[in-house]
């Protein structure tokens, strides 16, 4: 596999901040193919899922493809049935690798409790998917030098299970022993596992969660994969940040020989972000991370493409090319068939037949195809994920084909989500703001999905287009968000808050951080229809702080 971006350049130091991806990529695991590093990230019950990206220096990165469309196809990835949802589920921590010029992604789902298995021959896809035999959390898959397969998986307990060559099942007589095991007591004990083999010795990079105390990293080191694993802690840091730990990474090599590791820092709302540190063996083998154990604010790291030119992760349209070696050909095949842009991904499986994307307007069209309580279970709800520190998004929305009962509009959508939306009105069109309440008793939420959200604000409408604005500000842990509008029928529109600023939360109910989305909820007939146009995406320095 060749991962050049063109004619390499000299060899150069690009530097940047922690965390290196300021947004909601959970669970990476990063590998380094030639010159180009590539790294998997969770995506639980979003579609489509499993993340890719490419980046040449660990500090910039893009979206390559997502490797599949739908996880399964159930009433619960569907959406279909009421009470029925995957949310919190779905796509857990990839072990992504590249073994015999062959890509795999390894990782399990917690709602159809299979071991799934993508490969490609590029990592780009096609991606093909397969079920294997046995359920192995939170795994990590290693190719030891004389062609036996390994994978580590499980939390408190960790397993390390010998597999047949090509990952289908357990080998017959393999190995399959535990080689680290804590507490009865230590909650989540240890999960997240990363294993490498590196200069003779076998190492294990795994989360540590004890009750009461942060996140931490612990790496596990043994001569042979049958011999005793020592374990050390080797990070305990929450980068100034409200106590909450950097942990569950690895390791990577850069094409001259350095070592960096990755963790993800728990920050908040906005969800979980990607940090890099430099980091060298110890005489002893361990490894010694960042600055002493401590993660730096800069980072910098050799590359041969310090040019090269990142498309964004976050961005305004709908649906475009997502690689830029796609022929013009290939294009517009992406176009008519509404391949949604990378950074685009619905709550679930969508239901095609009842969203569009009319290219060249760039006008995306949800279609009310199901009833339903609340935005919990709104199909093809369409999501992008936030930026922190803060971020702002923009959108126009045309009500006049909606259903009385339709509402349809802007969120912050999470578990306890909060919505600006427009809807039909005795006499006329009214805009409302709607926030699910939250039950502080209870980090996995209230558990009653069918209950209504509350609308703490409304006001009429001149016509029957709106422009909506959401503000989300997660600066130091602030985590709020803001809603404004224009009424573009009124005789000189202008922004106008409504409402007040409204607490966002990062719960286990959906285990993401907050992102927009742009929703179709019907709640009395099917039928309806909502165009959203003009989409436009702020990052923080277009984007005011919230009080």
């Amino acid at each position: 596999m060749n991962g050049n971006a063109g004619i390499a350049q000299k060899v150069q130091k690009v530097t940047g901040s922690n965390p290196v991806i300021y947004s909601d990529f959970p669970d990476p695991d990063i590998i380094r193919v030639d010159d180009a590093y590539y790294m998997a990230s969770t995506t639980m019950f979003l579609m489509p899922g499993c993340d890719v990206l490419r980046s040449y220096d660990l500090i910039h990165w893009e979206f390559l493809t997502h490797a599949y469309a739908e996880l399964d196809d159930t009433p619960a990835e569907n959406l279909e049935e009421r009470g029925r949802n995957a949310y919190g589920c779905g796509m857990w921590a990839p072990s992504l690798r590249w073994h015999d010029g062959l890509f795999s992604i390894v990782f399990t789902s917690n709602d159809t409790q299979k071991t799934y298995v993508l490969e490609a021959c590029n990592p780009a896809g096609p991606w093909t998917k397969r079920v294997i035999e046995g359920f192995y959390y939170d795994n990590s898959v290693l190719y030891d030098d004389d062609g036996r397969v390994y994978i580590v998986h499980g939390n408190t307990q960790l397993h390390l299970t010998e597999l047949e060559a090509d990952l289908s099942r357990p080998k017959a007589g393999g190995l399959n022993r535990i080689i680290a095991e804590d507490e009865p007591d230590a909650d989540l004990g240890y999960e997240g596992s990363h294993i490498y083999k590196h200069d003779g010795r076998y190492y294990v990079w795994t989360c540590h969660y004890r009750s009461g105390c942060r996140k931490s990293e612990v790496c596990l080191m043994a001569d042979a994969l049958d011999g005793e694993f020592i374990a050390r802690e080797v990070l305990d840091d929450d980068l100034g940040f409200h106590d909450l730990g950097d942990a569950q990474g690895g390791m990577v090599d850069t094409p001259d020989g350095q070592w960096y590791a990755f963790m993800m820092h728990d920050h908040g709302a906005l969800g979980r972000v990607p940090t890099i540190m430099p980091m060298r063996f110890g005489e002893d083998g361990f490894p010694i991370l960042g600055n002493d154990g401590r993660v730096p604010t800069e980072v910098s790291v050799p590359t041969a493409y310090a040019d090269y030119p990142y498309r964004p992760l976050n961005g305004d349209v709908f649906c475009c090319a997502t690689d830029s070696d796609k022929s013009a050909e290939d294009v517009a095949d992406i176009v008519k068939s509404d391949k949604l842009a990378p950074f685009w991904q619905f709550n679930h499986n969508p239901h095609n037949q009842f969203w569009s994307v009319n290219e060249p307007t760039g006008t995306l069209t949800l279609h009310g195809g199901k009833i339903a309580a609340n935005l919990n279970y709104a199909q093809n709800t369409l999501t992008q994920r936030t930026v922190g520190p803060r971020c702002m998004a923009e959108v126009t929305v045309g009500a006049s084909q909606l259903q009385d009962g339709d509402f349809a509009g802007l969120a912050a959508f999470q578990g306890y989500y909060r919505y600006i939306a427009i809807r039909r009105a005795e006499r006329g069109y009214a805009l409302s703001v709607r926030i699910k309440p939250k039950d502080d008793d209870s980090i996995w939420g209230d558990g009653n999905y069918d209950a209504s959200a509350i609308e703490v604000a409304r006001t009429n409408l001149c016509g029957d287009t709106v422009r909506l604005r959401a503000i989300y500000d997660f600066t130091d842990k602030r985590d709020k968000v803001a809603f404004e509008y224009s009424d573009l029928a009124a005789s000189a529109p202008h922004w106008i808050r409504l409402g007040n600023t409204y607490d966002l939360y990062y719960t286990l109910d959906y285990f993401i951080g907050c992102r927009i989305g742009l929703f179709l909820l019907p709640t009395e007939k099917c039928g309806g229809a909502a165009a959203f146009s003009e989409f436009k995406f702020f990052g923080p320095e277009e984007t005011p702080e919230l009080p």
